[in-house]
Parts: structure tokens; sequence; C-alpha cells
């Protein structure tokens, strides 16, 4: 048996899967009906125990480890799962599909990760959907199970933390295009917790990638690069400050810059505006997002907790909006060199109705 509570006292009973340990974060829902093992090992879910909405998780497995030819994993978004712990309605424990080498359960504890199924998913959801986000932890515990005792949950916000600092490389290294050569367009690419499909996004479009930690000194380096771009990553935006100051550099010298999801807030905050942390946050694959000033609606793959504020410096305007609550969902600035948007155009999961936005940002990088 095992439980999650809330920090309000509200206890969920289930049966534990995966690895048999205590884990605490912050609870969030997903409202994707597939790609759990995407999520799962998307950096961007650092310091969150995930709830799936979707009543049946596990039933396809999960792919083999294998790398690509440039050392990083070829079906997963990064090398390892980021989310403190699963909560699901059901849990398959068979499971069919060509490329599976492992049921969901038996990754999980692998990677040393709890589970608990048999959760009224539906219930839980409404419940952070109506107060908000909550800390909570998952326990095995059989007598709390039994008694119906409330735990006592004392819990640090994940949020508190610099979680990018957590999930971003440690060294820059370089991945090479096929046919490369001195005239190879290249991206200096801050990694916030990138999605390994960011990476495989800029190679297939023959775009060198410097690959640098989160709070890499562009600025006082020699690597030669041609634009910028500010990777999607975990918790509050403001813990970044060294990544905002080399976008404010960056900027100042008018070079191209692109962001995705944290790189949309980061980069609002290095020109002056502000962000504040969502209610329950946007996390899924159907998220309708509005282009402002046309009649493009394009359906976008989205997992964040923060936003940028309506406020924004003179010469920048927002360019998306999320279609449901009208949210700013990308920022840019009139000159159109620097842009970033707050959903996920590499998808993995999700829709790929924003993918030709890599394209954009190669041709601006080629002017």
């Amino acid at each position: 048996m095992a439980s999650l509570t809330l920090q309000d006292g509200t206890v969920f009973e289930g049966e534990s899967f995966g690895a048999a340990v205590d884990s605490d974060g912050e609870v969030v829902f997903n409202t994707g009906m597939a790609g759990y093992t995407e999520s799962l090992t998307d950096p961007s879910y650092r310091g969150q125990i995930l709830v799936f909405t979707y009543p049946l998780i596990g039933n396809y497995g999960v792919p083999s480890a294998e790398r690509n030819e440039w050392g990083f994993a070829k079906n997963f978004e990064s090398e390892s799962i980021h989310v403190r712990g699963v909560v699901v309605a059901q849990v398959s424990e068979a499971y069919s599909h060509q490329a599976a080498v492992s049921s969901l359960g038996n990754w999980l504890e692998h990677h040393k990760i709890p589970g608990i199924t048999g959760v009224d998913t539906r219930a839980l959801t409404k419940k952070l959907r109506e107060h908000g986000v909550m800390l909570g932890r998952i326990a095995q515990s059989d007598s709390a199970a039994v008694s119906g005792k409330r735990l006592a949950v004392s819990i640090e916000d994940p949020n508190a933390q610099n979680l990018v600092a957590e999930v971003s490389c440690k060294e820059v290294k370089t991945y090479e295009p096929a046919g490369a050569d001195e005239d190879t367009p290249t991206v200096a690419a801050f990694d916030c917790g990138m999605k390994n499909n960011i990476f495989r996004s800029f190679l297939k479009r023959g775009v060198r990638v410097h690959r640098l930690p989160w709070n890499f000194d562009l600025a006082a380096s020699d690597l030669p690069y041609d634009a910028v771009f500010v990777s999607n990553g975990p918790g509050d935006p403001k813990q970044c400050k060294a990544t905002i100051e080399q976008m404010r550099k960056a900027i100042g010298k008018g070079i191209t810059t692109f962001g995705i999801c944290l790189g949309n807030q980061l980069l609002a905050l290095a020109i002056g505006g502000d962000t504040y942390k969502l209610k329950y946050g946007h996390r899924g694959v159907n998220q309708p997002c509005l282009e402002e000033g046309t009649q493009r609606c394009i359906i976008t793959s989205q997992n964040h907790g923060f936003a940028v504020a309506e406020k924004l410096p003179k010469g920048w305007k927002p360019w998306f909006r999320n279609a449901n609550d009208q949210t700013i969902e990308g920022i840019r600035y009139e000159s159109g060199k620097f842009f970033a948007v707050q959903f996920h155009p590499e998808a993995t999961p999700g829709p790929e109705d924003a993918n030709y936005l890599f394209d954009e940002f190669v041709t601006m990088m080629r002017k």
C-alpha cells in the first residue's frame, strides 16, 4: 500500500508500484493521453510529483535507453527521470509495443522513483484546479492506509531552490550536424534543462549547437556563434539570474535570440518585464494558442507553472496567447530579432503545429 498526502492534509490511498521509497515534491497534473516516457524524462518536471489524468498509463511500455550518434538518448528527453513521483488511476503491468523493452513499473524502480496506482485522479485533479498545485508526499505506509490518519507533511518548496542548476549540463559540449563546415550556422544554447528533441530539431536543420551550462559567461568567451538560444527548464525563472544577465548582454549586442518555455520567462525578465506563478499551470499536449494579429490558432505541447506578466517594455509585444485563459504564450521585439514562446515547438510529446518556429529562427541566424 501507499498514500499521497497533500499539504492541506488530504490523503489519497492506493497501491505502490515502481520503487518502494518515500518522496515529496510539488503535485501537478498532465492531461496528455500519451507520451509518459517523454514527460517523465523532461527536466522541466524536476521537483514535482506528476499526476496523469488519462486513466490508463504504461500500456505501451518503455523503449530502450540507447544513445544516438551525438551521445544523448535516442528515445527519451534526457538521460534520467526527473519527477519525484508518479500518480495514476491504473498502471498497466502488461505492455505491448514493438519498441518496448520494459514495463513502466520496472523502469521507475530502476531509477528509484515511486509510483502510486488506484488513485482517484479525477478527484485529485479537480482539487488541484480548485485550490492550486500543492506540495505533497508519497509514502509507503500500510498503517496510514489502514487507519486513515493524516500524515504530518513538512516539505520544502522546490520552487524556492535553483532547480536549473541541478539539471543543466556542467561543461560546454558541441554537437555537429551532418556535413558541418566553417559556414555551418551555429547556436549558443543555454541548457536550463533542455529537452533532447530541441537538439534533434537544430541538428536535422544543419545547425551546430554549443550546449552551454545555465551560468556560462558567453560574453567573456571566444566561442563562435551566430545566435543565442535559451531552453526550457524547471522552477521559478527568477532563480536563474546568471542566464538572465547573459540574455540581457546578447540583446544589448543585437544578437538574434530565441527562447522556449522557461526561455520565454527569462527573456521577459531580461528586458525588464515580470513573471508570476500560475494557479495550476499548463501541462498537456492540446493547449490552443492564438497568434496575435492573425486568425492562426495552433495546438501546442506545454509544461510550465509560471507565466509572463502583461506589462512589457516599449517595443515588445505579446506574440501568442493561450486561447483558454488569455495568458501570454510568446513575446517578441518589433525588430523581429528577439523572440520566445511559452509552449514547446519541439513537441515530444504532442503536436508539431509550432515546429516551423525553428525554421524561422534558422532563417534569422543566416541573415
